[in-house]
């Protein structure tokens, strides 16, 4: 169970949540939580007890040796971090963990009962998943959520999606019964390329969290991972004249299915995004 010796006062909080696991290709969402802690300077507020939920011949502990040279085991499990952010009116809860492989519904009462505890005001899960999208164009991240209002007030659309679902899926539902505004956020990476990490993708999903925190995210290193990224699989994609061809077929695809949002939401959004990086260096 989740202990605490005492809770924080935050403002208007918005708890957002990553797994890694099954919801997790290319790791780029537990890739967007790591970010947001390092770049928020996030700190650590409390974590679950990882021998309720986790296998350990599923989930392995690991075993590192530090800049010092002592061996550190690490356990599986779930952190929850707090981050005050200077130029947000809001507080933000930051969910990292691995998918449990047991009691996925207490899991879920203990987070959602910690958000309850913190009067979280919108909760915000993050997800990746293999697709047909090719390496060379943008990111798709397809928002969702079960909340009409919600899908009205950020321009996404309400979830119908229908079949097997991982914890972040699980959490969604149960946000839904407790009343909890909540919203899934998905990153397509490109299936040819599934081994992680996948850094334009993690970059595409701190994008969409700028958009739905309306703040500004330190990127650090991370555009330039990204295009780092995006060369190495040109140059593995040149070699092979099959896997070229079909890249190419890809961004026909996809070049014909955008033309409509690239000159209109898609701009707009950018746009605001670099308003909001602006501000913070001037």
């Amino acid at each position: 169970m989740i202990e605490y010796d005492e809770l924080p006062v935050l403002v208007d909080p918005v708890m957002v949540c990553a797994f890694e696991g099954w919801n997790d290709a290319g790791d780029s969402a537990s890739g967007t939580i790591a970010h947001l802690i390092d770049a928020w300077d996030a700190q650590l507020l409390t974590e679950l007890d990882s021998e309720e939920y986790y296998d350990y011949q599923v989930n392995r502990p690991m075993i590192a040796i530090d800049d010092a040279g002592v061996r550190q085991l690490t356990w599986p499990g779930t952190k929850l971090y707090v981050a005050r952010l200077p130029l947000s009116p809001r507080d933000v809860i930051l969910v990292q963990g691995v998918e449990p492989n047991m009691k996925w519904q207490q899991f879920t009462r203990e987070i959602l009962g910690l958000a309850a505890e913190l009067d979280v005001q919108l909760v915000v899960t993050l997800g990746a998943l293999l697709s047909d999208s090719p390496h060379t164009r943008p990111v798709p991240v397809t928002g969702s959520s079960t909340d009409l209002s919600l899908c009205d007030q950020m321009g996404i659309e309400a979830s119908h999606y229908e079949g097997p679902t991982g914890i972040v899926g699980v959490i969604q539902e149960a946000c839904t019964r407790f009343g909890i505004p909540a919203v899934s956020l998905w990153a397509a990476v490109p299936h040819y390329v599934a081994a992680p990490p996948c850094p334009k993708a993690t970059l595409a999903l701190v994008g969409r969290i700028e958009d739905i925190l309306d703040v500004p995210v330190p990127l650090g290193d991370l555009p330039e991972e990204a295009r780092a990224w995006e060369a190495g699989v040109d140059e593995l994609a040149a070699e092979d004249d099959e896997i070229e061809e079909y890249v190419k077929q890809l961004e026909e695809a996809r070049d014909t299915a955008d033309l409509p949002e690239a000159s209109g939401e898609a701009i707009a959004r950018e746009f605001e995004r670099y308003l909001r990086r602006r501000g913070t260096n001037d």
